[in-house]
């Protein structure tokens, strides 16, 4: 098998053009965090942190750039997603959950006294908010398809959860 050193080359979109989708890895995967570009077939990195797979994202980014070009093979645009008006959208759209996530938010809606769609809207717009405000080079943050678009993981929650229902 021969080796054969490729030249890293300017890409002709940045990195932070891109679309990247980040998502925590299994055990059985070796744990860590996943980065995925949906826009470049086969590149993907990883890393123990956020953080960390994204900087190797940008390395892979780099790497797989140099190599289709180093092949003559075109690097695709970063896709664009145009925003449409408002008026655009009904404000309604259907969703199937499974029963035991429909059972635990008909008791949570129950319990604060208010209707399902009233708590699933002030659920949805909490994690919307989060997204707006997220800061991403904090480890409890996954990045999702956009660079500048980060939701909360939950780790802390899960683990003050945990902490309370040990003490009780």
């Amino acid at each position: 098998m021969t080796v054969e050193k490729i030249s890293r080359v300017r890409p002709p979109y940045p990195f932070e053009d891109y679309r990247f989708e980040i998502r925590l890895l299994s055990r059985a995967e070796g744990g860590g965090f996943l980065i995925s570009f949906p826009d470049l077939p086969g590149c993907h990195s990883d890393g123990e942190t956020i953080p960390e797979a994204v900087k190797h994202g940008k390395e892979a980014f780099q790497s797989w750039v140099s190599a289709r070009l180093h092949d003559r093979l075109p690097v695709p645009e970063p896709s664009r997603h145009e925003e449409r008006p408002l008026d655009a959208y009904s404000g309604r759209f259907v969703q199937r959950i499974p029963r035991s996530l429909h059972a635990e938010l008909a008791a949570r809606a129950e319990a604060e006294g208010v209707s399902q769609n009233s708590l699933v809207l002030a659920l949805i717009a909490n994690g919307l908010g989060r997204l707006r405000n997220a800061n991403p080079d904090r480890d409890d943050v996954a990045i999702v398809a956009e660079p500048t678009a980060a939701y909360r993981t939950g780790k802390r929650t899960r683990a003050t959860a945990l902490r309370r229902t040990k003490k009780n």
